[in-house]
């Protein structure tokens, strides 16, 4: 099948990248920043309390229309074929495990730990300044909700180096694994409910080792009807398991803690995203769209994190303005959601100009020794203490001031990642997965 590649300059040693992949990653974030802004719904009572309501999510047509839209397992089935991909690259140049996971930190604790403290500033601001706490917890809530994202992500990519050689030894033997660790704690989860949590790894990691086999072409190598067999399969089987009331039928319901019918979503958006790679490289290779799709990338993390805390923001202090407010799922309030989506748009602006760089990998001299691996340890520790406290008991204005210390801690532990220079590249290695990193800085819309 034809697959759209774009080639590093000749100065430079080569670094090719997926178009498909990059393309089919804004379309994701696009969709989730789009379906956040009509879901998202407060509603201020005549007592004056406030309350939120998922107005989407609400509609009749949704369980169907989710299980379409419900981009989550493609994020993570793109996020395990660049991982491989970059983790082979870093070992081919030398690279170490707790290198790769230090890139990794990096790349996601340092915008992450912006908005925990521009959150906690902003919210303890508007204590002190007279909101209603119950105003307060309802938006540290609901704008920490990408967090969880961020926690399962990094879980995920974290275990790129130990699951790729298992990957590499047995990759059908080390899916079967994982996916058997999904089903055997859904087996168990009504007795141990706190046990549920535990596929928040090994569901991710399954639905990344769909990424693996993506990156190595065994889905390349089925037929495009092998492919819409695959498709049509596992809908089957996602439609009997939530039929016979094993799992419900509304994919939000089963993100958090998420459970199989994510891994089967996982595998028919893995194989329809081959099965349509001709189609997608066709627009990811129109130069507009490639255009639009890199300046995206650049930012992408910073989009994730910050839209549903501007969303939030926004739709807090229109609450307090004499600005119309249709009732939620009115037909008003349906024809806001363009402006609304404007808004957010508008208010990511100055956010990107001010925290976007953060992105940015900070590259040392080649000459820097990498950091020790226990601080690399120390880092990942230091971050999965809030976000664990946030997953079990809910964020607050409190973990929000302890999480901005905690990430900034992490940052300060994992330091600048050291440039790696290939003074003779091999051929062998001057193009595909098996190139060298660039030289420079990163961003986050290339992978480390």
């Amino acid at each position: 099948m034809s697959d759209v590649r774009e080639s590093a300059p000749e100065d430079t040693p080569a670094r090719e990248r997926d178009l498909v992949i990059d393309l089919v990653r804004f379309i994701c974030l696009a969709l989730v920043v789009v379906s956040h802004c009509m879901m998202v719904s407060p509603v201020l009572h005549p007592d004056g309390t406030v309350t939120s309501a998922n107005t989407l999510g609400d509609q009749p047509w949704f369980e169907p229309v989710i299980w379409i839209f419900m981009v989550m397992p493609l994020f993570f089935v793109t996020g395990g074929t660049t991982g491989l991909q970059s983790w082979r690259r870093l070992t081919a140049d030398g690279g170490t495990g707790f290198e790769f996971a230090q890139a990794r930190l990096l790349r996601l604790v340092r915008p992450a730990a912006a908005l925990l403290a521009a959150m906690f500033l902003g919210l303890w601001a508007a204590l002190l300044t007279g909101v209603d706490p119950q105003v307060i917890q309802l938006l540290a809530t609901g704008a920490g909700m990408p967090l969880w994202f961020l926690a399962a992500y990094l879980s995920a990519q974290l275990n790129i180096p130990l699951l790729a050689r298992f990957h590499h030894r047995a990759p059908w033997l080390t899916f079967t694994a994982l996916a058997a660790l999904v089903v055997a704690v859904d087996c168990f989860r009504g007795a141990l409910p706190l046990l549920a949590y535990a596929n928040l790894v090994f569901l991710w990691c399954a639905v990344q080792q769909v990424g693996f086999l993506v990156a190595d072409g065994h889905f390349a190598k089925l037929t495009r009807s092998g492919l819409l067999g695959l498709i049509i399969a596992a809908n089957l089987l996602l439609g009997v398991v939530t039929g016979l009331g094993l799992y419900s039928g509304n994919m939000l319901v089963n993100l958090n803690p998420p459970n199989l019918t994510l891994l089967l979503l996982g595998i028919s958006q893995a194989a329809a995203l081959q099965l349509f790679r001709p189609e997608l490289g066709w627009v990811a290779g129109l130069r507009w769209v490639r255009a639009m799709v890199m300046v995206a990338g650049r930012r992408s993390m910073t989009v994730y994190l910050w839209h549903l805390p501007l969303l939030a923001a926004m739709s807090g202090l229109l609450l307090l303005t004499d600005f119309p407010k249709p009732a939620a799922g009115t037909a008003a309030w349906w024809w806001a959601r363009p402006l609304v989506l404007l808004g957010v748009i508008a208010l990511l602006l100055p956010v990107l100009a001010a925290f976007g760089r953060l992105e940015e990998r900070p590259t040392a001299s080649v000459h820097t020794r990498g950091r020790p691996a226990a601080a690399v340890v120390t880092a990942a520790v230091v971050v999965f203490i809030p976000v664990a406290d946030a997953a079990f008991n809910g964020l607050t204005l409190g973990l929000l001031g302890g999480g901005a210390a905690c990430f900034a801690l992490a940052v300060l532990l994992l330091g600048r990642m050291p440039e790696r220079v290939t003074a003779n590249p091999s051929p062998k290695r001057q193009g595909g997965v098996g190139g060298p990193l660039p030289a420079g800085p990163s961003s986050a819309n290339v992978e480390p």
